[in-house]
């Protein structure tokens, strides 16, 4: 009967005896081979985001080169629609020019037609003449009427030049009429090329603009695609930073089970020479704290927060909420919900203030969050006891109104939360 009040004594001993409370020595084995094996995945789980991150800086790579190229497009269009913009400049000011050249030969051919009108009724006298006089019949009258010879000479002389005057005129007629026209048609191609010259000029500086505008509508959207690119690589480098994090935390966890180990072994063999002396053995319970600060409850978990439970677990208008809040109207102490290793404390922009705890129970690895808190008490890196204050609840980060946003991860945290558990029923809560 001694001996088995002894055995059940050691065994009692060494099923309680661990930081985290409460597995034997050969459990503790398990589990650190457990936690180990968590550290293996989450070394894969780096290695696959470490490569995405050189993916995504390739691709950062491969978007500048392109903005590049259609920088320099933009710069050659620049340059074309400069170069464009100059030459019509310089055609209108051509375009002005030729309008003076205009109203110059338009000046001219109000000469010419002037010539041309009073040489018409010139003509249409001598027209009329001949019709009264016969014509040719009066100058042979005239060269017939001679006295002399000397007479009839001089009078073939006169008759030649009267008929050779008349010629000139038909001439200088016909040439006034053509040179007009050879006017007419001159500003008439002049006018027409250079007004041609600038519609081309304004649809091919038009035709560039559009180019540029679609060149310019390119580059922002690779500008867009690069700072999203920027982004995933600043998330992934977070989750990295996150997971290495756990990492260090799982490695203090293994220190933390083999300490317990060594303390099991050494307090088994105290309470079994304890037991073998006075066949008798004793056990401790947790106590609870006063005021806002939660009691510690038995068992590996304990209540985070004190105060009312306002959003639940699950789906929550159009986004998947992962975890429960917690509210109180008064700045309630937040408490490590077990025994664990922070694995970090930081601001964040969506969490606010935050803390995210590693914790190793029967083996198993839990993560829990504790987000949007006014204050936080503890850095990364620390060992955290079950019911230990590690913040004040607050309003930070993405939040409406004071609460704790508590979240509870059977395995390690991860960007898209996916081991995320419902901690009612497992975690006690208000």
């Amino acid at each position: 009967m001694k001996k088995s009040v002894i055995t059940l004594a050691v065994s009692a001993t060494v099923g309680f005896g661990t930081i985290f409370g409460g597995t034997s020595v050969i459990t503790e084995a398990a589990s650190i081979s457990s936690l180990k094996g968590e550290q293996n995945k989450i070394q894969n789980q780096r290695s696959n985001i470490n490569s995405t991150i050189n993916q995504k800086n390739n691709q950062i790579s491969d978007l500048q080169n392109q903005q590049a190229n259609v920088q320099d497009e933009i710069t050659r269009l620049d340059d074309a629609i400069t170069d464009s913009t100059n030459k019509i400049n310089e055609t209108n000011a051509k375009l002005e020019s030729t309008k003076e050249e205009i109203m110059k030969l338009q000046g001219e051919m109000e000469v010419i037609k002037d010539r041309i009108e009073k040489r018409n009724v010139l003509l249409k006298d001598r027209a009329r003449s001949y019709q009264d006089t016969g014509g040719m019949a009066n100058y042979i009258d005239v060269l017939m009427g001679a006295t002399s010879f000397s007479d009839f000479v001089d009078r073939a002389n006169a008759v030649v030049t009267i008929m050779e005057a008349d010629q000139a005129i038909l001439k200088e007629h016909e040439a006034d009429k053509k040179e007009l026209e050879t006017k007419q048609e001159q500003v008439k191609t002049n006018l027409e090329s250079i007004q041609k010259m600038v519609a081309d000029l304004q649809t091919l500086q038009q035709q560039l603009n559009v180019q540029k505008a679609d060149k310019n509508k390119a580059l922002a959207s690779l500008k867009q695609q690069e700072n999203e690119a920027h982004e995933g690589v600043m998330d992934l480098q977070e989750q990295d930073a996150l997971l290495a994090a756990q990492q260090a935390a799982i490695q203090q966890a293994i220190k933390n089970e083999q300490a317990a180990q060594a303390k099991a072994a050494a307090e088994a063999a105290a309470v079994a020479k304890k037991a073998a002396n006075s066949n008798s053995g004793g056990s401790s319970s947790g106590g609870a704290s006063s005021g806002a600060t939660p009691g510690v409850s038995s068992g590996y978990w304990t209540q985070p927060a004190v105060g009312y439970l306002s959003s639940g677990f699950g789906q929550r208008g159009s986004e998947r909420h992962v975890g429960v809040d917690i509210a109180n109207r008064t700045a309630s102490p937040i408490v490590a919900a077990a025994d664990g290793v922070v694995i970090r404390s930081y601001l964040s922009s969506s969490y606010g203030n935050c803390i995210f705890i590693s914790h190793s129970i029967n083996g198993q690895v839990y993560t829990t969050v504790y987000a949007h808190m006014s204050t936080r008490l503890v850095g990364s890196g620390a060992v955290v006891k079950k019911g230990q204050q590690i913040g004040v609840m607050g309003n930070t980060g993405d939040s409406t109104g004071q609460h704790l946003h508590f979240e509870l991860h059977k395995g390690p945290w991860t960007m898209d939360k996916r081991y995320a558990i419902n901690p009612v029923g497992i975690v006690p809560l208000p």
